[in-house]
C-alpha cells in the first residue's frame, strides 16, 4: 500500500468550518497519510481512532528540516476518540517535497486543518 494523500480543509477566519469527514489512513510503516504542501506552523491533525496505538509525525529530510535530527514525533492514543495534534515546526518535520508524513499503528481517519492567519 501506498500513503493516502490527506487534503486540508482550511479553517476561515472570521468564520466557521462545518464538521469535515476526514481521510481514512491505513496503518503501518511506508503507509499512513500525507499532506502536500504543507504549511506545518499553520497546520493541526484531527485523527478520530476506534483502537488504541501511535500516531507518529515523521521527521523531515535535510534539507529543509534543519532539526530532523530530533526524530519523529510519536503520540500514544487510547480507544475510541479524538486526538489533536500541532500544529508543528517546519524545521523538524517538512520533508524534502514539501510534504507532512504521518504513520499510525491502527486504521484512523485524519483531517488536515490550516489555521489562517487573521488580519
Amino acid at each position: 500500500m501506498a500513503r493516502t494523500a490527506v487534503p486540508y480543509s482550511p479553517l476561515l477566519a472570521n468564520s466557521s468550518l462545518a464538521d469535515p469527514a476526514g481521510t481514512s489512513i491505513a496503518s503501518g510503516a511506508g503507509n499512513g497519510g500525507q499532506v502536500a504542501a504543507a504549511r506545518p506552523e499553520l497546520t493541526v491533525l484531527r485523527a478520530v481512532f476506534t483502537t488504541a496505538g501511535n500516531v507518529v509525525i515523521k521527521a523531515g529530510t535535510y534539507p529543509p528540516a534543519l532539526a530532523a535530527g530530533q526524530g519523529d514525533l510519536t503520540v500514544a492514543v487510547g480507544t475510541n476518540g479524538v486526538v489533536f495534534l500541532g500544529p508543528f515546526e517546519s524545521g523538524r518535520f517538512l520533508q524534502s517535497d514539501g510534504s507532512l508524513i504521518v504513520e499510525t499503528t491502527q486504521t484512523v481517519t485524519l483531517t488536515a486543518l490550516r489555521v489562517p492567519r487573521a488580519t
